[in-house]
């Protein structure tokens, strides 16, 4: 019973895996990020990252959440867009609309609402249900 073999030889199974990144680019992404002002204010982060039982976070670390923060909640949002989308234009495409209307649909605003949040938090991982009390 052979248990390992001293020869490197490739799999034709498995593709070549790329060496990982120099530490140049970790060096790089920080100094970019120290002129980048996050959505999300870092005393924001560092207050909630102390309530979770962080202390004297680095501060760098603290910019690489709020940014990864601001990401999740844009994601987030733009998956909520695109169901209120979908749901406006299943909702109208019973009708046959005019050139009109369609120009109507492009400069239309849409408002945030639970029916679109909920499928775009639940492909996150997240279950939201509505209040008991909203009938």
């Amino acid at each position: 019973m052979v248990v390992s073999n001293e020869e490197n030889i490739p799999s034709p199974n498995c593709p070549d895996l790329e060496p990982p990144p120099s530490g140049d680019s970790l060096g790089d992404l920080l100094e970019h990020l120290e002129d980048y002002s996050p959505t999300i204010p870092d005393a924001l982060t560092s207050r909630y990252l102390n309530m979770a039982g962080f202390e004297e976070v680095d501060p760098r670390i603290v910019r690489i959440i709020s940014v990864t923060a601001q990401k999740f909640i844009s994601d987030i949002a733009n998956d909520a867009l695109q169901h209120c989308k979908t749901r406006n234009i299943s909702q109208h495409s019973g009708s046959h609309g005019s050139n009109k209307d369609k120009k109507a649909n492009k400069d239309r605003k849409y408002t945030l609402a639970i029916e679109d949040l909920t499928p775009a938090l639940a492909d996150h991982g997240i279950t939201m249900r509505k209040p008991q009390y909203f009938v």
